[in-house]
């Protein structure tokens, strides 16, 4: 019962809005058509019922020389603010909530939690929005990589990492570097957070150095803000820094790419192609021969790499000869006897 009932108040809530101030005007079946692209559903005669009940509250006015009728508020009704969040809108929250979290700045998710909460009371209110309700559990979003299960990190860590990089202030960490078991402690000055599939990185300085390393946020151990303001070196831009080879991304310009790849393989890159002058022609029986021209990248070779024997890189030549040598290696790898 208590559902129904906070169904119809937001639902009545939305309708207000919808109105406008006199002499303009709306009529019922507009309103159903708005409110039904906000998520909610409901017939063009309940809305008459509400409209009608609304206007011994409100200040509302109903046109009914001609129909369909037109409502407004009187031209007299003062503005008010009205509490409400469409179903649409607490969808898209909570949709944001759960892929941008470890994007967003801790202090600003605590200030964001009453929205959330609100989108959560709005999604569950009644049988009107459990149609846009239920859209959470028909979408998702599947990584083209191997899924990784993320590494715990400490609320505690995450915060006060945000916090630093939010405010501009130096962060005191105490880090444990994958290939040593010592924890060290040292003055960072972040610059940046970049997430590459299950792991997120804090990127920046240490001391007074202006060198840009990489710290794995779960092997933080322990973080700390400073009173002192951190420093930027130069120019600094982290797009431009990824793409100079942070996480494995270092762009050596551009290459004419071509390769020999089956048919199945091939299947999603007309639709999806690798660059805007890509060229697929006919080759082979069950092959097809694909031209375009991209980034040379480890991503790259990570991309071609999971084709297996179904691609062949014909161009460049450098790029063949890596593939070459790789593919001898495996050879002695799969005819050696399997340690037991």
């Amino acid at each position: 019962m208590m559902q129904n009932h906070n169904d119809t108040q937001l639902r009545q809530w939305a309708m207000l809005k919808c109105i406008p101030q006199y002499p303009r005007q709306i009529t019922a079946r507009e309103i159903t058509e708005r409110l039904a692209s906000e998520g909610f559903e409901v017939g063009k005669r309940t809305i008459e019922r509400d409209l009608l009940s609304l206007s011994g509250i409100f200040p509302l006015i109903s046109n009914d020389r001609s129909r369909p009728y037109g409502w407004s508020w009187s031209k007299d009704a003062e503005a008010f603010a009205l509490p409400t969040m469409s179903p649409l809108q607490a969808l898209t929250l909570e949709l944001a909530h759960d892929h941008l979290a470890a994007l967003l700045p801790a202090s600003l998710l605590d200030s964001l939690a009453p929205y959330f909460k609100c989108a959560e009371g709005v999604l569950n209110s009644g049988d009107g929005v459990k149609r846009l309700a239920s859209w959470r559990k028909k979408v998702a979003i599947v990584s083209a990589g191997q899924p990784l299960i993320p590494p715990n990190y400490p609320e505690e860590i995450i915060e006060a990492v945000h916090s630093a990089l939010l405010t501009g202030q130096q962060l005191e960490i105490s880090y444990t570097p994958r290939e040593h078991s010592e924890t060290k402690t040292y003055p960072a000055h972040p610059l940046g957070i970049v997430q590459r599939g299950a792991v997120t990185y804090l990127v920046a300085t240490l001391y007074n150095y202006t060198d840009i390393l990489l710290f794995a946020v779960h092997r933080i151990q322990a973080a700390k803000v400073l009173d002192q303001p951190s420093t930027t070196p130069e120019g600094f831009d982290i797009k431009h820094y990824i793409s100079q080879g942070a996480l494995g991304f270092e762009e050596n310009g551009l290459i004419k790419l071509v390769v020999r790849i089956t048919v199945p393989a091939a299947e999603h890159l007309w639709e999806t192609p690798l660059s805007l002058d890509q060229q697929i022609t006919p080759d082979q029986s069950g092959w097809v021969r694909l031209q375009a021209t991209v980034p040379d990248t480890a991503q790259l070779r990570w991309w071609l790499k999971g084709f297996g024997q179904e691609v062949e890189v014909l161009e460049p030549t450098l790029l063949r000869d890596e593939f070459f040598n790789m593919a001898q290696s495996l050879h002695v790898i799969y005819h050696t006897e399997a340690p037991s």
